[in-house]
């Protein structure tokens, strides 16, 4: 079996299972990939519940919580293509193991950090951790089940890893509420040694690459461009910035990012190859993903800012609202791999965006509204619901598509492509939300506008300005900006439908 530069060696079996593994090694592998990518995809979430109290804490703008954000995303989006091709060549188990350890000592530097600057550093460090670990957790799934059992194997790994995020968010505003804030990132040390001790003693290494070549100078153009992009991005968003350098800046980052594709289409050994987007079903599921995981990221980013500002809800309480979307979304992920297994992916692909952007339009009227149980919570049930449809019957279809000995750069990808959606989204909707902030308050009562002076978005009341009318007047604009990013990403769900409909392979 040829793979470019290099050969395979410890073969896969016709079936695509390597021959020595059993139902117990296959169980470890499920958790091992549970627990190692639980720890990225809560810590997403558990960031978004503590940026309130990190912005008070460490004297940070919003750009620079942006960014805080950002970092990760950044080298988390632009170090997943090489971490997935890095598992191809060296060992999905070797290269997963790597990621774990690399995971729990950056999140011990993210706890000690005691500025924006140093946390902005480790957040980046993080992010390639993440890279490495990420692609592995479902390639090492895909290589360990044959093809007819992968959406349940799957299925399971993304109910059990949304239970994981759901309670992470929960525990992460506990922990916000009662201590420092940096102690979120310190509950992924026993998690990372867990899943570090089960993959070592359980998980059977995958079939590896001689005489491999990486791309590096596809990850250089990669990073550059994306950091670029993203700072062009939040720059534009900061009102005492320079718009015109931010523009350039933007326009540079896209300009990479084209070099970048063209460098991957002449080179040999590309950590993405272009020739599998001539697979009609890897295309246009990665179109989906970008599309609905751009809304996603910028919905739930700006979300708890939007209720702990505006209605007073404690961090706690704030990540609490995550639970429904992350519980519907779990227990319908596994059914989710099921039907995809039994009756094809084309119905939840077209259907799950549908309902996630009817989530997203609820949202605005919901956050307006403020009430926990009435308003916030039923929405987020919805968002779960679609969400659930939709993730395993993704995931599915982007293995299935990809051949044997190119899962994990497949699985690389369409990682990338979900975390560079939210990198665009947290930048790019920034300029929106604050614009939406500014607009709404000028609206609603021009002779309380100049209280808030240059703030922007998520901003604290300064404390002369206690007033009942203020207060409402801030919490109608918090609604309002949070309310146009809602509706920008309720468009994006709904034309994410259209890729999840020509997706399904025939």
């Amino acid at each position: 079996m040829r793979h470019e530069k290099g050969l395979r060696v410890n073969q896969l079996s016709p079936g695509g299972t390597p021959p020595a593994v059993t139902s117990r090694a296959q169980n470890s592998v499920v958790w091992s990939a549970i627990l190692g990518s639980s720890m990225v995809f809560a810590d997403g979430a558990i960031v978004m519940v503590a940026i309130p109290q990190m912005r008070e804490s460490l004297q940070a703008s919003l750009a620079e919580m942006q960014w805080v954000t950002n970092a990760y995303a950044l080298t988390l989006s632009a170090f997943l293509l090489l971490g997935g091709a890095a598992g191809d060549a060296y060992g999905l188990r070797r290269i997963f193991m790597i990621g774990i350890a690399c995971f729990g000592l950056t999140s011990l530097w993210c706890g000690l950090s005691q500025s924006a600057g140093m946390l902005i550093v480790a957040r980046a460090f993080q992010g390639v951790s993440g890279a490495l670990l990420v692609p592995g957790s479902l390639a090492l799934i895909s290589v360990h089940f044959p093809p007819e059992a992968r959406g349940k194997a799957i299925g399971t790994w993304a109910a059990a890893s949304a239970i994981a995020a759901a309670l992470g968010p929960i525990l992460g505003g506990w922990l916000i509420d009662i201590g420092p804030w940096q102690a979120i990132f310190w509950i992924n040390l026993p998690v990372a040694a867990l899943a570090l001790w089960l993959c070592w003693k359980h998980v059977p290494e995958s079939s590896v690459l001689q005489d491999a070549t990486m791309d590096w100078l596809g990850a250089v153009l990669a990073v550059l461009g994306l950091g670029l992009l993203a700072y062009g991005l939040t720059a534009l968003g900061e009102r005492d910035g320079q718009r015109s350098i931010a523009l350039l800046l933007t326009m540079a980052g896209a300009a990479i990012l084209v070099l970048f594709v063209l460098h991957e289409r002449r080179t040999a050994t590309p950590m993405m190859p272009l020739d599998l987007f001539r697979v009609p079903a890897f295309a246009n599921v990665n179109a989906l993903t970008l599309l609905l995981y751009f809304a996603l990221s910028g919905a739930l980013f700006f979300l708890p800012m939007a209720l702990i500002e505006a209605h007073g809800y404690s961090a706690a309480r704030a990540g609490s609202v995550f639970l429904p979307f992350t519980l519907v979304m779990a227990v319908l992920s596994r059914l989710g791999g099921v039907l995809a297994d039994r009756f094809g992916t084309r119905m939840l692909l077209t259907v799950g965006p549908l309902v996630t952007g009817l989530s997203f339009a609820l949202l605005a009227p919901a956050v307006f509204h403020g009430g926990y149980w009435l308003a916030v919570m039923p929405v987020m049930a919805v968002m779960g619901l679609g969400m659930g449809i939709t993730v395993a019957p993704l995931s599915t279809t982007v293995m299935n598509a990809a051949p044997d000995d190119r899962i994990g750069v497949a699985s690389g990808i369409n990682n990338a492509i979900s975390r560079v959606a939210g990198l665009i989204a947290v930048a790019g909707l920034g300029v929106i939300v604050t614009l939406g902030f500014q607009y709404a308050t000028a609206w609603v009562s021009p002779e309380t506008a100049d209280l808030f002076g240059e703030a922007t978005f998520g901003t604290p009341l300064p404390s002369r300005a206690g007033t009942d009318a203020v207060q409402n007047t801030y919490a109608t604009a918090m609604a309002g900006g949070f309310g146009l990013v809602t509706l920008i990403c309720a468009a994006a769900a709904v034309a994410s439908a259209w890729f999840g409909y020509r997706s399904a392979q025939t």
